[in-house]
């Protein structure tokens, strides 16, 4: 616990057997007091290594997708008692060790909502980021910045913490299934006035690190920029789509969750 707050890192997994433990490994123990892993439905060894590490893990029975895979983390957390959240993905992308200084901006009150950019301090190249998705990412942040009148560095980062409160009362359930969960959460965050804030994290790429390919990349990259316009109509009253209207769906946090593996954390 971080000031009598209880802390949950979930991990949305899809074939991420080769660098599950090495992000296990480098999380800090002393300040998280459970780890749930949520495999959607990997066709690789993700959930037997998951319980030998003692980790509490949920299995998909079909994949569901990205979005998705976050739904079941976040309703898994809550339902364990949870203040903080944080989401790490398992592919030893972004390094775990930043949980501790993440969760302390929250827990002290400071902001609702942490991510960990890469785009603060210049360590995306260095860390190997391809640079059409470096060009991208300032591509597609600078134009949400604009719709959104905001000023984020990175919209895109995959390591971010929540508040309870904040995943309770946004509607979730109505998001995406699939990549642009990621952004849509964002803008949610913006349209209903909570704090984000930002520190700088460093960031690997290599072989066994996740990744999107291209198709998948230019399809969410045009969800984002939809998304960004259809959050500008709505601000302003225009036209509300889904998500910003008043009777979107929050997660569904009644019912029993299914365990592969419910370890003793």
């Amino acid at each position: 616990m971080i000031n009598g707050k209880k802390v949950v890192v979930i991990m949305p997994a899809y074939n991420a057997e080769k660098t599950l433990k090495q992000t296990y490994d480098e999380i800090y123990h002393d300040f998280v007091d459970k780890v749930i892993l949520v495999d959607d439905n990997s066709v690789d060894n993700t959930k037997i290594i998951s319980k030998e590490l003692n980790i509490n893990t949920i299995v998909h029975s079909q994949n569901r997708g990205y979005g998705a895979n976050q739904k079941s983390c976040y309703k898994a957390a809550i339902k364990s008692g949870a203040d903080i959240i944080v989401m790490l993905h398992p592919d030893y992308q972004y390094t775990p060790k930043l949980i501790p200084a993440m969760v302390s901006m929250i827990a002290f009150g400071e902001y609702d909502s942490v991510l960990a950019s890469r785009m603060l301090g210049n360590s995306a190249l260095k860390g190997g980021m391809p640079f059409y998705k470096f060009v991208a990412n300032k591509f597609l942040t600078l134009f949400e910045n604009l719709f959104l009148g905001e000023n984020l560095s990175e919209y895109h980062t995959g390591f971010r913490a929540f508040s309870k409160e904040v995943l309770e009362k946004l509607p979730l359930a109505d998001c995406s299934d699939d990549f642009l969960f990621d952004n849509e959460i964002l803008t949610l965050l913006f349209y209903y006035h909570y704090k984000i804030g930002e520190i700088s994290c460093p960031t690997k790429y290599f072989k066994e690190a996740s990744s999107i390919n291209f198709l998948r990349s230019c399809n969410y990259g045009l969800g984002v920029l939809g998304l960004s316009l259809k959050y500008f109509l709505a601000k302003f009253g225009v036209f509300q789509s889904k998500i910003f209207k008043k009777d979107a769906k929050k997660l569904d946090l009644t019912g029993e969750l299914e365990y592969f593996y419910k370890g003793e954390m």
